[in-house]
């Protein structure tokens, strides 16, 4: 796991949350990585986009399409998500393995698909940001099998990569939500 060292990162509430939710020891030939996001909106909007297993397409632009095969969004629920193309998958089927309005923590699995992400579980935390008037700092870790014929190294920059784009268009999307509910 990444050393932390931005000072959003190393805030006592992000810290908090890392130790409380985030702390993944990955078994043989597994890696895992925590990713952290600033965001300019307040907790209710990002926490709006994030809870919703359902339409994960709204903020992570690598996926085309989602249909729940099984529950109603809720814990337990499995989705089926298409991918868009010009990645190494067409699909994946995942199952919301954790949901808490209160805690504001979302957690799912890889059940399957076409892609090279096996045992993969991520789980995402959302917290006011310290000092940072209505900010929300967003703190996405995951733990997954490194595949055959890679290191650990090129599977966390591979995952990473993915994780990143999707927490930067969610802040992108989140901010202009809120500026669009403060103007309107």
């Amino acid at each position: 796991m990444p050393l932390l060292t931005s000072p959003l990162a190393a805030s006592p509430n992000t810290q908090e949350m890392v130790r409380r939710h985030h702390s993944r020891f990955p078994g043989p030939g597994q890696c895992s990585s925590v990713n952290v996001q600033y965001v300019a909106a307040p907790l209710p909007v990002v926490w709006s986009l994030v809870r919703r297993f359902d339409r994960p397409q709204d903020y992570k632009h690598f996926l085309k399409d989602c249909d729940l095969s099984a529950g109603d969004g809720g814990v337990g629920s499995v989705r089926e998500v298409t991918v868009i193309s010009g990645l190494p998958a067409e699909t994946s089927t995942e199952r919301l393995e954790a949901l808490d309005d209160d805690k504001h923590l979302m957690s799912f699995s890889v059940l399957g698909g076409d892609h090279r992400l096996r045992n993969y579980r991520s789980t995402t935390t959302l917290h006011a940001a310290d000092g940072r008037g209505e900010g929300t700092v967003v703190v996405e870790s995951y733990v997954v099998d490194v595949p055959p014929g890679n290191t650990a190294e090129e599977t966390c920059i591979f995952v990473d990569t993915i994780v990143r784009c999707n927490l930067k268009t969610l802040a992108n999307i989140s901010e202009e939500m809120a500026g669009a509910k403060s103007h309107g």
